[in-house]
């Protein structure tokens, strides 16, 4: 966790992507490299839908969101991907579960996960 799931990308791209993305995401949002997951959903739209990158993440700073946005966006328009729609699904600690229990019952890491 966090999660960035790709919509509308071919799976070559990506993988030819993910370790840069991967360790840019994780300085930026202060966690592990082995912690960022990257997925490619199939979808099948039924009426038009853009490309999109969804990113799945506790919440951090609204600064540290516009700067993995604007990278992210920078790295999928240099590799071709224009005119991707990028957004944050905020996901809360007390409402995220691992083995039936709450991460707010589970010691936290040694950062805050609101660091500017």
């Amino acid at each position: 966790m966090p999660y960035l799931r790709f919509k509308g990308f071919p799976k070559h791209a990506l993988e030819r992507l993910a370790p840069q993305i991967v360790t840019h995401f994780a300085n930026m949002a202060q966690v592990s490299e082995e912690k960022v997951k990257i997925e490619l959903l199939s979808v099948e739209p039924i009426t038009h839908s853009p490309r999109s990158l969804e990113i799945m993440m506790f919440p951090r700073s609204k600064k540290i969101h516009d700067r993995l946005a604007e990278k992210l966006n920078q790295l999928l328009n240099e590799n071709g991907f224009k005119n991707t729609h990028i957004f944050f699904i905020l996901l809360s600690p007390s409402l995220y579960y691992k083995n039936g229990q709450s991460l707010e019952e589970i010691p936290s890491p040694p950062f805050s996960l609101l660091s500017p």
